[in-house]
């Protein structure tokens, strides 16, 4: 699945739309199949910038009639706003990425009185019916870097974990799985866990905090790259503790997303490992699942043709778990990795 070039003008209406709160009634499409809606949950991380790119192009490859996305910035209160303006211009199914999904709850129940169906992507609401979300294994996330980080360091040290919001599944997913792989396979590692609400500032400062009581942490386990990379990479840098592998003073890192910042950085030595979400994968069968809601097609628990499983989380709610590999330096030129296609 690699992006077009074709697609370079679809992409920018995409970017320009993340720019606005609101819905634009006018789809992308000429066709006159059912409007179908995407909100792109914020503007300020490359894997979600990354999934917007993709929007357009499989829309366009399955014949979907897109309405021009909308941006909800990281902000529930939009989001809701932002699915009432949809809902009026005429949209016929929803996939949105709600960040906090607690809040979530109230809107899922007036789309689903109004026959609306919602697929939501990355994130499972709380509360709430959706025809299906498309999301990885989160708590597989959280796993695999524990697992990574407590090989690398011999299952001695001390490793800081930037948290996403908990507010969020996955903010709690990754953190209750990394919590509980250090705690029976690692006891030997000291984990401070820092909460950041998915900021990349919250997690620079808690490392500077963190780097100057104990000076000897040997781990980070950034749980989003595409808002973590850049500051935790410049931080370090300053502090001359961005070394490469061989060196004793490197601080091993393993991250989660899979964009091409990462990858550059592997290759560098600068990071160790990241786990890659399909970002193109979650575009590509959340339109999908978008169209077969229309459509009135009905899914089932049991593996799919497109290498993922469908599971029932609970009554009202299906989940495509995609498959999400982590990525080393072993790994990291793989041309299959969206993350090396994206662009080109």
């Amino acid at each position: 699945m690699r992006i077009l070039p074709a697609i370079a003008a679809a992409a920018l209406v995409v970017s320009l739309a993340a720019c606005s709160d609101s819905a634009d009634p006018k789809s992308t499409s000429d066709n006159n199949s059912p409007p179908i809606a995407v909100d792109l949950p914020r503007a300020d991380s490359d894997f979600w910038n990354s999934y917007a790119k993709y929007i357009p192009q499989f829309a366009k490859d399955t014949g979907i009639n897109l309405m021009t996305p909308t941006n909800s910035q990281n902000d529930i209160a939009k989001l809701v706003a932002n699915t009432q303006a949809l809902t009026s211009q005429g949209a016929k199914a929803i996939v949105m990425a709600p960040q906090d999904t607690g809040a979530i709850a109230t809107t899922l129940t007036t789309l689903e009185q109004k026959k609306i169906p919602v697929v939501t992507v990355d994130t499972r609401p709380d509360k709430g019916n959706v025809y299906m979300v498309v999301r990885a294994d989160n708590r597989a996330y959280g796993q695999k870097a524990c697992e990574f980080l407590g090989q690398k360091l011999g299952g001695k040290g001390k490793v800081i974990e930037f948290q996403g919001s908990l507010s969020s599944v996955n903010g709690r997913d990754r953190s209750e799985a990394f919590a509980e792989c250090m705690k029976d396979k690692f006891p030997g590692i000291t984990v401070f866990a820092e909460p950041t609400e998915w900021e990349g500032a919250k997690a620079s400062a808690a490392l500077q905090t963190r780097l100057a009581q104990h000076p000897d942490i040997n781990g980070i386990y950034m749980q989003a790259g595409g808002v973590f990379l850049a500051p935790t990479l410049q931080l370090l840098r300053s502090k001359n503790l961005l070394v490469p592998p061989t060196d004793p003073k490197h601080i091993f890192i393993v991250s989660n997303d899979g964009i091409p910042q990462e990858f550059d950085a592997i290759r560098k030595g600068e990071i160790d490992a990241t786990v890659s979400q399909p970002a193109d994968l979650y575009a590509k069968y959340a339109l999908y699942y978008a169209k077969a809601a229309v459509e009135g097609k009905t899914f089932q628990p049991g593996k799919t043709d497109h290498d993922s499983t469908i599971v029932k989380v609970r009554d009202g709610v299906l989940e495509d778990q995609l498959p999400a590999p982590l990525v080393t330096k072993d790994n990291v030129d793989d041309t299959a990795l969206w993350g090396n296609q994206i662009g080109k």
